[in-house]
């Protein structure tokens, strides 16, 4: 392995989610950098960058944000809040002053930008964890993915698409596990998995996140109880957790959010 590559493996392996940071602020200059750094290195549909990203310092715009992200507590701890946004709002105003046919207001363009968003954060993250920093996606966005566009005041054709804390980190977290290779690596054609593999691949991971939900204390293991939950897979759809009906619900949301944004006409 070249020492390039021993670099990029180190990197990636070293990946945690840090929810905890150190009273300490970011130099301006080098959160530009990265993010400059991270366009340059990230692909882009077509080179149009439909991309926006919005930086949070102020206290008392990160406290607005925290309420939208369900009053996590990294919001209002972290220096940084980031939130990148599929923006073709800018690239439709570009057509218009130079005369040429409007388009980029559809679902095709939404994906197209929103994929790019999500390319450029992951750019980012790593650049920012080769400084030393840490990070923590918000998935929280999606839900309130409208509410956060109003608060940042964003355009039509402009919406969140995830958004992230970063800081200098204040903990330093075991890595997470993941599936096996042989669960998502497919060899020429899709395969599907069998109760077999089901068994083989989410046995280790339900055992290790079922023991780390549950040492959450004794008030998640009562509600777990309440709720008649056994097991990972029970928790995970639970009420609790990723509640199918809540998701339903904000898809439903999502969908007359695109259409009200121009991206679902």
């Amino acid at each position: 392995m070249t020492a390039r590559a021993e670099t990029v493996h180190a990197l990636l392996q070293g990946h945690r989610s840090i929810r905890a940071f150190e009273d300490r602020d970011i130099d301006p200059a080098l959160v530009e950098r990265v993010l400059v750094d991270a366009s340059a290195g990230t692909s882009s549909s077509g080179n149009l960058n439909m991309v926006s990203v919005v930086t949070t310092r102020d206290r008392q715009r990160k406290a607005r944000l925290c309420e939208l992200h369900f009053d996590q507590p990294m919001v209002l701890q972290a220096p940084l809040v980031l939130t990148f946004c599929a923006d073709s709002h800018r690239t439709r105003a570009w057509l218009a002053q130079r005369g040429a046919r409007l388009g980029f207001g559809d679902l095709i363009s939404w994906h197209v930008a929103a994929v790019d968003a999500v390319l450029l954060a992951q750019s980012a993250a790593l650049a920012f964890e080769a400084h030393g920093l840490g990070i923590c996606y918000m998935g929280t966005t999606l839900h309130s993915m409208g509410a956060i566009a109003e608060y940042l005041e964003c355009p039509d054709h402009c919406l969140p698409v995830t958004s992230m804390v970063v800081g200098w980190p204040a903990e330093a977290p075991a890595q997470r596990d993941r599936l096996p290779s042989r669960a998502w690596i497919h060899d020429e054609r899709y395969r599907r998995p069998t109760p077999a593999s089901i068994d083989r691949d989410y046995g280790p991971k339900e055992q290790s996140n079922w023991e780390r939900y549950r040492a959450m204390g004794p008030e998640m293991q009562q509600r777990m109880a309440e709720h008649g939950i056994t097991g990972l897979a029970q928790f995970y759809t639970s009420r609790i957790k990723y509640d199918p009906d809540r998701f339903r619900a904000d898809s439903d949301a999502l969908r007359a959010l695109l259409e009200q944004r121009g991206f679902f006409p």
